[in-house]
């Protein structure tokens, strides 16, 4: 099942993907519900299928199998009386956001790909190095990335993300997979500038609207194996990075034990897994993205992230 959380006549919807349409999973189950001649079928809809998608998670299986019931029944439907009762919308009709739009926590990895790190010519750390993101850098598939007025240095790091679904502290990897909800695809837009000029990556790392995230949730049953992954980086059509989730030097469990020593993780936090070599900053000549530019990551079986570059509108006084 792939995930998304849209914005529909003002109110933000959580719907399962199918084919160019959205099932709105709430509404789906209510109407299950009364159908079945429950007289609390809204209020019992709330408590298992929310419209919030970190509530969703934190429901674990209970919510994932009221989903899938869900969207059998939609599926049953006449499509005219689905469509009238908006328990189907047309992806064209919706505004996507991110997949989780306020995750509790973005953890992300650097130096995760060898050949990144060399291309950097920065050392291979023996433990994951990570940094902190802010919820409100995220962009959802579509929306722009700014390029601020303080610099130029706009760089591209397409990322297979991965969206957390159980709670937990001091992780063993030998069950690290089972804290994974899913999956979906980041590109951690740095400036590159703010990023080096001191040894933290905090500023360089959360411009405003730098974080491309989506565009869907895709449960991990959909993803046999996360670490054989394809991800590829285009900028208006031209691949600048080709990578494989193989090639990562920490794997999945190895990130998530790691964290967990240090903090719990929680359901709907979103860890981006580190970016593949052909950053632009380390080409020769360097290349760094512009206002009208379009730059798209494709990660296999999770779908391609799209946005526009746009520059900041001058504010200053």
């Amino acid at each position: 099942m792939k995930l998304v959380t849209y914005v529909l006549g003002g109110d933000v919807r959580l719907g399962a993907v199918e084919g160019a349409s959205i099932i709105d999973l709430n509404r789906a189950y209510a109407s299950l519900q009364r159908n079945g001649g429950n007289p609390a079928a809204q209020a019992s809809t709330d408590a298992v299928v929310p419209t919030d998608v970190v509530k969703f998670l934190a429901l674990g299986d209970r919510a994932l199998d009221a989903a899938r019931e869900a969207v059998g029944y939609a599926n049953s439907l006449d499509p005219d009386r689905a469509r009238r009762s908006l328990t189907t919308v047309s992806v064209e009709d919706v505004e996507l956001l991110p997949p989780v739009p306020n995750p509790p926590k973005i953890i992300c990895v650097a130096r995760n790909y060898a050949e990144h790190a060399r291309e950097a010519g920065l050392q291979i750390s023996e433990i994951p190095i990570v940094f902190a993101r802010f919820a409100d850098t995220l962009v959802a598939d579509g929306g722009a990335v700014i390029r601020p007025i303080v610099s130029e240095q706009l760089d591209w790091e397409g990322e297979l993300a991965v969206i957390v679904g159980k709670r937990g502290r001091h992780i063993a990897r030998e069950v690290a997979m089972d804290h994974i909800a899913g999956y979906s695809i980041f590109n951690d837009v740095t400036v590159r500038d703010y990023q080096f000029r001191v040894t933290q990556y905090t500023s360089g790392k959360n411009f405003a609207a730098s974080g491309p995230f989506g565009p869907y949730l895709v449960l991990k049953d959909e993803v046999p194996d996360p670490h054989n992954l394809e991800i590829t980086t285009e900028v208006n059509g031209v691949v600048k990075q080709r990578g494989n989730t193989s090639d990562m030097i920490y794997d999945l469990p190895t990130i998530l034990e790691h964290i967990s020593e240090w903090i719990a993780i929680e359901p709907g936090d979103v860890i981006a897994t580190g970016t593949p070599s052909g950053v632009g900053f380390k080409r020769d000549p360097p290349e760094f993205l512009r206002p009208g530019d379009e730059v798209a990551v494709t990660v296999s079986l999770l779908g391609t992230l799209t946005n526009p570059v746009r520059a900041e509108e001058d504010s200053r006084r």
